[in-house]
């Protein structure tokens, strides 16, 4: 195996194995019985005195990490870890035993044991567990790195996050809770009388937002695949089909930049109502994340990155040409002048493309001088046509559309809409989109002619939504970068 020869740590730990092996010991057994985890054996002794404890029979099998040793000479305090949590164990010469006291001292921090013992309390009243037998169930050949809760080299971390989870408990609960909200997702939505699907990964035409692809190939069918930028257009497909309530949490790609908000690879949920507005979907918004702030918080607030945010219902509405105006203090000429609003954002220093649509140039604008100011859980309502080509028209206004976005903490967290089901406005709409696109469209866009057509075979109205979870992760967490809720976030090859 390749090993850094350099470490005599390592050196020792490799020397410590080969020993084992050479008396018949198996370093590396699978054999020993678990019966309890250390929350087991919190949860049913923990209230307990040691009067009590002292009267018990009961003996517990457990096996973890060794986290720390305590010689004493004669006796050792132990921390183990398992999937659970931390526990002590105190292991004595007089009862393991002469030649198995003598085997325990080849034992290093980062080993695995499997222990066997009743439960007492120590002095200071700590929960432990003395050992009266005990087994190596593997021989861990590097040392685990001291101060990797102070590391002050982050990437290390992320690129090596089962170190990361083994050192610090607060990394470890911060994926607890993802893994918790996923599942609280999954419940809220059975119970509303939707169905999980799974929608493909390869796409032939990506679409449902727009983004930048990954490509790929397919040597068998010998044709040019992209990943996922978004489910949407297989769900709609499935409702079309009277699947009339229908999710997915899944990943999409999208080949653009990295950021503490954007990883390439990223986890979506994604929900369809058939029969149901966006007015309807802001309220299912409201009742979902709200309740699992009062779930994992105790109450409907939390703090992130210092900030007090506030999910009491109902949650402030506004309408997007409402909040540009607001916030950006521009001559309200703007909306009607695509000059004057192209010389705002000039003004401003964005970056515009040669043919940005009026309605291109807003939302850049929206982008630059509202979101930042979005603190409070916000529906933007009333976006421009021209920068949603899914979204049903307003019917009052065919100028804007039926869709909101969720801004929480200045980002955005969810887009909905009641969907466009007007199978020739949406053939229009994609031309446009492709045309606003112009050579970079060659590459990979082109009119999604099976959806089309599935569109005019009809789907009802309906209402649909995708909500970022690590972005909502990162809000009940207090997590500051994207990279710390993603197990394991893109990153540079090590060089």
């Amino acid at each position: 195996m390749e090993m850094d020869e350099s470490s005599e740590l390592i050196q020792q730990r490799v020397r410590k194995l080969e020993a084992l092996r050479k008396e018949g010991i198996d370093p590396f057994p699978n054999d020993f019985k678990v019966t309890h985890t250390t929350s087991d054996i919190y949860e049913a002794l923990g209230s307990r005195s040691e009067e009590e404890l002292k009267s018990l029979e009961e003996r517990f099998s457990l096996a973890g990490r060794i986290m720390a040793i305590r010689d004493f000479g004669k006796a050792s305090f132990l921390q183990i870890q398992d999937g659970k949590g931390r526990i002590q164990a105190y292991l004595q010469k007089n009862v393991v035993g002469e030649q198995a006291f003598k085997y325990f001292k080849r034992f290093d921090i980062g080993d695995f044991i499997g222990l066997e013992g009743k439960v007492f309390r120590t002095k200071t009243g700590e929960l432990t567990v003395l050992v009266e037998v005990f087994k190596l169930l593997v021989k861990s050949l590097r040392p685990l790195p001291e101060k990797w809760h102070g590391l002050t080299d982050i990437e290390a971390r992320y690129r090596q996050r089962y170190l990361d989870l083994i050192a610090n408990p607060k990394v470890r609960e911060v994926f607890l809770t993802r893994i918790r909200t996923i599942q609280r997702i999954r419940d809220f939505f059975t119970l509303k009388g939707f169905m999980e699907v799974e929608t493909p990964m390869l796409h032939p035409i990506p679409g449902g937002a727009t983004a930048k692809p990954f490509k790929t190939h397919h040597n068998a069918l010998d044709m040019d695949l992209y990943m996922r930028v978004a489910p949407e257009l297989f769900l709609k497909r499935l409702v079309i089909g009277g699947f009339e309530r229908v999710f997915e949490i899944n990943r999409c790609f999208r080949n653009e930049g990295i950021s503490t908000q954007h990883n390439p690879e990223f986890t979506m949920l994604e929900f369809y109502q058939a029969y149901a507005t966006h007015e309807v979907m802001m309220e299912t918004t409201e009742e979902l994340l709200s309740s699992m702030v009062q779930e994992i918080q105790g109450k409907l607030s939390l703090t992130y990155q210092g900030k007090e945010l506030h999910f009491t219902r109902p949650w402030q509405r506004l309408h997007f040409k409402e909040a540009v105006l607001e916030y950006g203090k521009f001559d309200p000429m703007i909306w009607n002048e695509p000059s004057k609003a192209l010389d705002v954002a000039k003004g401003l220093g964005l970056e515009l493309k040669k043919g940005t649509s009026h309605g291109r140039v807003l939302a850049d604008l929206f982008k630059e001088v509202v979101e930042p100011h979005l603190h409070q859980p916000t529906f933007i309502t009333h976006y421009p046509t021209e920068v949603s080509p899914l979204s049903r028209r307003n019917g009052e206004d065919p100028t804007v559309v039926d869709r909101f976005e969720l801004f929480i903490a200045g980002r955005e967290i969810a887009n909905g809409f009641s969907e466009l089901n007007d199978p020739i406005d949406q053939r229009e709409r994609f031309i446009q989109q492709l045309k606003e696109r112009g050579d970079e469209a060659d590459f990979y866009l082109r009119l999604d002619e099976d959806f089309l057509r599935a569109l005019e075979f009809g789907m009802p109205p309906t209402a649909g939504e995708g909500i970022g979870i690590d972005r909502w992760v990162m809000l009940l967490t207090d997590s500051p970068s994207i990279r710390d809720v993603i197990f394991f976030p893109l990153l540079r090859m090590e060089q």
